[in-house]
Protein backbone atom coordinates (compact mmCIF):
# COMPACT_ATOMS: atom_id res chain seq x y z
CA UNK A 1 0.00 0.00 0.00
CA UNK A 2 1.02 3.51 -0.56
CA UNK A 3 0.47 6.92 0.90
CA UNK A 4 0.33 9.99 -1.27
CA UNK A 5 2.17 12.81 -0.40
CA UNK A 6 2.12 16.46 -0.82
CA UNK A 7 5.94 17.94 -1.54
CA UNK A 8 6.73 21.55 -0.40
CA UNK A 9 8.37 22.79 -3.69
CA UNK A 10 10.00 25.56 -5.34
CA UNK A 11 10.15 26.60 -8.89
CA UNK A 12 13.75 25.33 -8.67
CA UNK A 13 13.05 22.03 -7.35
CA UNK A 14 10.25 21.81 -10.09
CA UNK A 15 13.26 22.09 -12.95
CA UNK A 16 15.52 19.67 -11.13
CA UNK A 17 12.24 16.70 -11.06
CA UNK A 18 11.93 17.02 -14.42
CA UNK A 19 15.69 16.86 -15.24
CA UNK A 20 16.75 14.30 -13.10
CA UNK A 21 13.34 12.10 -13.41
CA UNK A 22 13.38 11.70 -9.37
CA UNK A 23 13.11 13.29 -5.65
CA UNK A 24 15.72 11.91 -3.57
CA UNK A 25 14.87 11.32 -0.32
CA UNK A 26 14.76 11.91 2.53
CA UNK A 27 12.40 14.65 2.77
CA UNK A 28 9.85 15.95 4.31
CA UNK A 29 6.34 15.87 3.13
CA UNK A 30 2.47 16.34 4.15
CA UNK A 31 -0.05 13.52 4.22
CA UNK A 32 -3.47 12.54 5.64
CA UNK A 33 -2.14 11.11 9.09
CA UNK A 34 -4.29 9.25 11.66
CA UNK A 35 -3.01 11.99 14.13
CA UNK A 36 -4.94 13.99 11.55
CA UNK A 37 -8.07 11.98 11.34
CA UNK A 38 -8.05 11.49 14.74
CA UNK A 39 -7.96 15.37 15.11
CA UNK A 40 -10.53 16.19 12.44
CA UNK A 41 -13.14 13.45 13.57
CA UNK A 42 -16.01 15.18 11.54
CA UNK A 43 -13.59 15.48 8.26
CA UNK A 44 -13.73 13.13 5.35
CA UNK A 45 -10.89 11.95 2.82
CA UNK A 46 -11.63 14.92 0.63
CA UNK A 47 -11.05 17.55 3.60
CA UNK A 48 -8.00 15.72 4.85
CA UNK A 49 -6.11 15.75 1.67
CA UNK A 50 -7.00 19.27 0.83
CA UNK A 51 -5.74 20.29 4.39
CA UNK A 52 -2.36 18.13 3.48
CA UNK A 53 -2.05 19.88 0.30
CA UNK A 54 -2.63 23.43 1.57
CA UNK A 55 0.13 22.70 4.66
CA UNK A 56 2.28 21.65 1.49
CA UNK A 57 1.72 24.78 0.19
CA UNK A 58 2.41 27.08 2.82
CA UNK A 59 5.63 25.09 3.09
CA UNK A 60 6.74 25.75 -0.32
CA UNK A 61 6.66 29.66 0.62
CA UNK A 62 9.33 29.07 3.54
CA UNK A 63 11.71 27.15 0.91
CA UNK A 64 11.82 30.26 -1.90
CA UNK A 65 15.17 31.85 -2.41
CA UNK A 66 15.97 34.91 -4.74
CA UNK A 67 15.66 32.85 -8.00
CA UNK A 68 12.73 31.52 -7.63
CA UNK A 69 9.09 32.05 -9.04
CA UNK A 70 6.81 33.57 -6.05
CA UNK A 71 4.63 30.72 -6.69
CA UNK A 72 3.64 28.53 -4.27
CA UNK A 73 4.50 24.75 -5.43
CA UNK A 74 3.27 21.31 -4.45
CA UNK A 75 4.26 17.76 -5.81
CA UNK A 76 1.64 15.52 -5.60
CA UNK A 77 3.45 11.84 -5.28
CA UNK A 78 3.04 8.17 -3.99
CA UNK A 79 5.56 6.62 -1.53
CA UNK A 80 5.97 2.91 -0.28
CA UNK A 81 5.73 4.75 3.28
CA UNK A 82 5.83 7.26 5.74
CA UNK A 83 6.90 8.54 9.07
CA UNK A 84 4.90 10.61 11.24
CA UNK A 85 6.80 13.95 12.49
CA UNK A 86 5.98 14.72 16.41
CA UNK A 87 5.10 18.49 16.90
CA UNK A 88 1.98 21.26 16.16
CA UNK A 89 1.10 20.19 12.07
CA UNK A 90 -0.32 16.59 12.09
CA UNK A 91 0.49 16.38 8.33
CA UNK A 92 3.77 16.25 8.84
CA UNK A 93 5.39 13.16 7.67
CA UNK A 94 9.33 11.90 6.72
CA UNK A 95 9.79 10.41 3.23
CA UNK A 96 12.69 8.37 3.61
CA UNK A 97 12.29 6.69 -0.02
CA UNK A 98 13.52 7.98 -3.15
CA UNK A 99 10.54 9.74 -5.59
CA UNK A 100 10.99 8.37 -9.12
CA UNK A 101 8.98 10.26 -11.76
CA UNK A 102 6.73 7.28 -12.26
CA UNK A 103 5.40 7.68 -8.68
CA UNK A 104 4.65 11.55 -9.38
CA UNK A 105 1.18 12.27 -9.68
CA UNK A 106 0.74 15.97 -10.24
CA UNK A 107 1.75 19.53 -9.75
CA UNK A 108 0.14 21.93 -7.78
CA UNK A 109 1.09 25.63 -8.55
CA UNK A 110 -0.72 29.06 -7.91
CA UNK A 111 -1.26 30.51 -11.37
CA UNK A 112 -0.38 33.94 -10.21
CA UNK A 113 2.69 35.76 -8.51
CA UNK A 114 2.10 36.39 -4.96
CA UNK A 115 -1.35 33.98 -4.76
CA UNK A 116 -2.86 34.88 -1.22
CA UNK A 117 -2.50 31.99 0.87
CA UNK A 118 -5.97 31.37 0.48
CA UNK A 119 -6.26 30.76 -2.76
CA UNK A 120 -6.38 27.56 -4.49
CA UNK A 121 -3.75 26.25 -6.50
CA UNK A 122 -4.00 24.90 -10.41
CA UNK A 123 -3.25 21.14 -11.04
CA UNK A 124 -1.04 20.04 -13.58
CA UNK A 125 -0.89 16.70 -14.84
CA UNK A 126 2.88 15.24 -14.87
CA UNK A 127 2.95 16.14 -18.63
CA UNK A 128 2.41 19.68 -17.74
CA UNK A 129 5.06 20.26 -15.35
CA UNK A 130 8.21 20.64 -17.54
CA UNK A 131 6.35 23.55 -19.20
CA UNK A 132 5.88 25.46 -15.54
CA UNK A 133 9.77 25.64 -15.20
Amino acid sequence: MTSRVYIPATSALLVRLVAEGRLDGPFRAHAVTDELRSDWADGDEESWEYAALMAAAAGSVALRSGGDAPRRCVIAADVPSVVPVAGDDPTLVEVTADVPWKNVAAAHVDLVDDADEDDDLAWFATQEIAHLT
